[in-house]
């Protein structure tokens, strides 16, 4: 079979409309997933035994089954219990908003767990409330230390963002696969997609290195 990459050029404006939605669909749970990635991780280390238990429970339930599963279920099964219709879109969201707060919690954890007694001690000392300890003084410090392991996060969950399309979410990786399905020609179409996820995905992974070592050094001063 001869290979042909300019069928694709007819179908340039499809494939750009599928990587908008990609990336908005990521952008959107990068956002909610590390405010709720943060919460949870405060949670988890708490002094409330049930706080602490009820959030590892969370944690390892969406760390430990895969993102697929989670995105069948509430596209699927979630509207059943809740008796309201979920369109992709909100389906998609919700399964990659708790995924990405499972996976992040744990990097605000070791964060939060790195930043020293005393300066804690400090706040109390100077009758500071506990949300402004939180704002301005723990949550800084814990972004800052976080930052390459989120990077690297948020690389990984654009990546998963291409499971959306088993439940019928007009991404970049569904439409390749219509594209594939109607031109009969699925190595030229999927390598291209693959390509496009690869330029995107490449470049951050690199600049997570870059950012580490600023940070690290930074850090040291």
């Amino acid at each position: 079979m001869t290979l042909d990459f300019s069928i694709l050029l007819r179908f340039e404006h499809a494939l750009l409309l599928g990587l908008w939605m990609t990336i908005k669909l990521t952008v959107i749970c990068i956002v909610l997933g590390c405010t709720l990635g943060f919460l949870v991780g405060l949670l988890r280390t708490s002094r409330n035994l049930a706080l602490r238990a009820i959030s590892s429970l969370y944690v390892e339930f969406f760390r430990g089954t895969p993102v697929l599963i989670q995105l069948f279920w509430i596209f699927f099964c979630l509207p059943l219990l809740l008796g309201v219709e979920l369109s992709n879109l909100a389906s998609g969201v919700i399964a990659l908003t708790l995924y990405m707060g499972a996976i992040t919690s744990e990097t605000f954890r070791a964060s939060l767990k790195s930043i020293g007694q005393e300066q804690l001690d400090a706040c109390v000392a100077l009758g500071l409330p506990r949300r402004s300890q939180v704002m301005n003084v723990v949550l800084p410090q814990a972004v800052l230390r976080a930052i390459p392991t989120l990077l690297s996060n948020c690389v990984s969950l654009f990546k998963e963002s291409a499971l959306v399309s088993a439940v019928g979410m007009a991404d970049l990786m569904f439409v390749g696969q219509n594209i594939s399905n109607n031109t009969a020609r699925p190595v030229e179409v999927l390598t291209v997609v693959a390509l496009i996820y690869f330029a995107i995905a490449f470049p951050l992974t690199r600049a997570v290195s870059l950012v580490e070592g600023r940070i690290l050094k930074k850090l040291e001063i």
